[in-house]
């Protein structure tokens, strides 16, 4: 490199220069919350990871991140780690979804929250911070504790994706400013790094364009188009509306110095007239490297040297300068027969006079006799970019957007909302609504997927789909309270937007907005149509956008559950179809799909099954739901009670449930008068029935042991907290010892045999009952009512009429349609007889 040159890149005043600066702070600082906002200062930009413990999925962050200190430094943009103390609280500091964030302040002042998966790298994280700053920001609130910070700006960026846009900005600039339009293969690469970079530095002077549609690149007449491209459009001569703006590329490979000298070179004159020595004559393209082309001319030939002079600079613009050397008015001699002096950048080398005779000669001679040396950022961290991108890209997503670059997506089919018809348009039609930003991967790769639902949708639904790009129009989306990208949001009128919070994915969302044609929860006015719900044929056309629907079941004097039902279902609107059954004859269909009020019906439809859910904190059981209750492997805490429950007792438990003393067990109630076999069951804990209420513990699933409130205290939330603790203690003895007696599970259809340990325990076919009953002499039982017989040895079979052991004959005969009990296994009576 010359020696000119490097005086010149010495005293270079813009900050892009800071490249060649070695800080004497190139590692990445780690503080506590408290001396972080401590050392934060009015008007300085400020990025901070708050660390909650290290872990191989924050190493690799961090150590990108400290990678980017010494070039955020470079712009006046101090980096830190800030580790989370419990001595210190910060509400940066408190979930586990604040760890994946990266967060931007200007003083004390949060300006953006950035998720860390877009921050893949040191390219992207410079790149993201660079263009969030290339705004002007006016702020409205500034306490960083607040809630939310609202601000106005104005992006000195602007991301395209066609055509149509790159000319709306072109004619809107025409006669006022220049354009620098760039094309990078995908967001966070090392060339998009370069062109925020002199955006950040540029961007009050130039409208910066940026793209990653390779399309669009293709329209504007780029030849080689694998590789990222940066044109300086000539705007700010154009007066005539109609002209087309000249238009320069930039031949040299996309680096930080390689555009601030590019641009550099735009900010000269054209063409500069002079009036002596060449050898004296230096410009800034000397100190950048380049020739210099002196177009000899007299006075005779003053205006055709001129436009030639002019139509040679164009050509060589950005790689060398030309002036206009007036030969009438030099001291010294030029040869007569030289038109063209050449100048190379180098000291000590002799200037070239030349003959030529056209405009092509004078460029042939140039590129292939300049010598410009490469000039690459001095910084590790910028890579080759004729790199495979696959190479560079490490994010799924950003390698989507560049997969898929050249694909023409139809927009058309969306319409792009602006602040003025924002408003207009979701108040006029039921709306769908994008809103996105152009520079943003994750934005990029869902608006791909947002298209395929147009083209899906096209011609069959009444919603309409739109799109904002919050790059473009942030006071729209910050009216709409986004905050992130991408979000999609649904107007309806009357109503209020629903966000969309599903997989950013084709079939996903489009889930959502079929789903979204039918109130949630559907109303359901009759038994008729409450079995066609369940069976799919009412909603047969959406059965393969939610394979389950759900039916919720209330008593009309049920208020407040109905509800919080209707609650729930919108807010499942879009994910599952939902409805409602409240007339009077609900008890018929809660009877036939064996629920207890209030409940919801599960209806899957690829399995043909209906599931009962039972939804109330304290439920009654009976014969038929007890085997749901069983599922849920819990103690059952049970309040026997001759009729309906006392409220006093039932708000204590109540209360008791919502305080989560109750969260390791089932709490119930049986209604002896509804389900008499109660009494039995009383009967096999307590010898004779005790006077009720009484309440009892089961553990079914851990022993067998059976608990009991005791009788001379009330049933309280005070006394019930002590005997619970006394229990979980082991303070309390039990009523029935689990060696002794085996619990009896329920009613069921159908025979079948399981192991506990060395016992068998058979359900009886209900087929089996009849009017008598004999026992083979050897074993015989004492309770009257029971279910199951457990039996010491192994080996029974269930047939219609008969257990068969292995070695003698035993026959039961039971009486009656239910039975429901605890058999002892040690006591050998003879004879008994059994009637329910």
């Amino acid at each position: 490199m010359s020696s000119s040159f490097s005086i010149y890149r010495v005293g270079i005043s813009f900050v892009i220069t800071c490249i060649f600066y070695k800080s004497t702070v190139d590692s990445l600082p780690e503080l506590s919350p408290q001396k972080y906002f401590s050392t934060l200062q009015p008007g300085k930009a400020s990025l901070a990871y708050f660390c909650q413990a290290d872990s191989p999925s924050t190493s690799v962050f961090l150590e990108e991140l400290n990678k980017a200190v010494r070039p955020l430094q470079d712009y006046g943009i101090s980096v830190a780690k800030v580790n989370c103390i419990k001595e210190e609280m910060s509400r940066y500091c408190g979930k586990e979804k604040d760890s994946m964030k990266a967060y931007l302040f200007r003083g004390n002042i949060l300006l953006r929250e950035f998720p860390t998966d877009t921050l893949f790298d040191v390219n992207a994280i410079v790149a993201h911070v660079l263009l969030f700053l290339n705004k002007n920001i006016y702020y409205v609130t500034n306490s960083i504790y607040g809630v939310s910070t609202n601000y106005i700006c104005v992006y000195f960026i602007k991301y395209i994706t066609t055509l149509e846009d790159l000319q709306n900005i072109e004619n809107a600039l025409k006669g006022k400013e220049n354009i620098v339009f760039s094309y990078v293969r995908a967001i966070g690469i090392p060339e998009h790094r370069a062109v925020m970079e002199a955006a950040f530095v540029y961007g009050t002077i130039y409208q910066f364009v940026l793209t990653t549609e390779i399309a669009l690149l293709e329209s504007i007449g780029s030849e080689d188009i694998e590789y990222a491209h940066l044109y300086f459009f000539h705007c700010k001569l154009v007066l005539d509306l109609t002209q087309q703006c000249r238009r320069t590329l930039m031949e040299q490979p996309l680096t930080t110095l390689n555009i601030h000298l590019f641009i550099k070179t735009m900010k000269e004159p054209l063409l500069t007239e002079v009036a002596e020595d060449p050898q004296q004559v230096s410009t800034v393209h000397l100190q950048l490297g380049l020739p210099l082309i002196f177009i000899v001319s007299q006075q005779a030939t003053y205006e055709a040297d001129r436009r030639t002079a002019e139509w040679v600079a164009w050509r060589l613009l950005g790689k060398a300068g030309v002036l206009l050397l007036l030969r009438d008015s030099l001291e010294m001699n030029i040869p007569q027969h030289a038109n063209v002096v050449f100048k190379r950048a180098e000291k000590g080398i002799p200037l070239e006079f030349l003959v030529l005779h056209d405009v092509e000669s004078i460029i042939s001679h140039v590129e292939n006799n300049m010598h410009m040396e490469e000039i690459q950022d001095e910084d590790d961290d910028m890579e080759d970019p004729d790199s495979d991108i696959l190479d560079i890209q490490d994010d799924e997503v950003a390698e989507t957007v560049y997969r898929d670059r050249k694909r023409q997506l139809p927009l058309e089919l969306t319409v792009e909302l602006t602040e003025e018809t924002f408003n207009v348009t979701v108040m006029a039609s039921d709306s769908l609504v994008l809103f996105y930003a152009g520079w943003h991967a994750v934005s990029m790769a869902f608006l791909q997927s947002y298209i395929d639902v147009a083209i899906k949708l096209k011609g069959t639904s009444a919603m309409l789909l739109t799109r904002v790009n919050c790059a473009d129009w942030s006071g729209v989306c910050a009216k709409q309270n986004v905050t992130e990208f991408p979000v999609v949001k649904m107007y309806k009128e009357g109503k209020n937007p629903v966000s969309y919070t599903g997989m950013l994915g084709t079939e996903d969302l489009l889930k959502f907005i079929q789903l979204n044609r039918i109130s949630c929860p559907v109303i359901i006015t009759s038994i008729q149509e409450a079995e066609e719900y369940l069976s799919g044929e009412l909603y047969k056309d959406l059965i393969s956008y939610s394979s389950v629907s759900v039916l919720g079941l209330f008593s009309p004097t049920m208020t407040t559950a109905k509800e919080d039902f209707t609650e729930a279902g919108n807010h499942l609107k879009g994910y599952v179809i939902t409805g409602i059954y409240s007339e009077e004859d609900v008890l018929i269909l809660s009877n036939n799909n064996a629920a207890t009020l209030p409940a919801l019906l599960l209806a899957r439809h690829e399995e043909g099954k209906i599931e009962s859910i039972l939804l109330s904190t304290h439920p009654e059981i009976t014969v038929e739901n007890l085997p749901t209750y069983l599922r849920l492997q819990k103690p059952l805490l049970i309040l026997f009670s001759d009729g309906s429950m006392n409220p006093q007792y039932e708000k204590a438990i109540l209360t008791l449930a919502k305080q989560k003393y109750l969260d390791m067990f089932t709490p119930c109630w049986l209604n002896l008068k509804n389900t008499p076999v109660g009494r039995g069951i009383l009967q096999a804990y307590f010898d004779l029935v005790p006077p009720l209420p009484v309440l009892v513990l089961v553990n079914l699933h851990s022993g067998g042991q059976v608990y009991a409130f005791p009788s001379d205290q009330a049933i309280t939330e005070l006394n019930l907290i002590s005997w619970l603790k006394k229990l979980e203690a082991g303070l309390e003895n039990p009523i029935i010892e689990s060696q002794n007696y085996s619990v009896i599970y329920g009613l069921q259809n159908g025979c079948c045999v399981s192991r506990r340990d060395n016992i068998n325990l058979v359900h009886l076919h209900q087929s089996s009952w009849v009017t008598r009953y004999t026992v083979n002499e050897q074993l015989y039982f004492e309770r009257k009512f029971f279910f199951s017989i457990n039996v010491l040895s192994s080996g029974f079979c269930c047939s219609a009429l008969f257990i068969r052991h292995r070695q003698s004959k035993l026959s039961i005969i039971l009486e009656g349609p239910r039975i429901f009990g605890m058999v002892n296994e040690y006591h050998w009576l003879h004879h008994v007889s059994f009637q329910l």
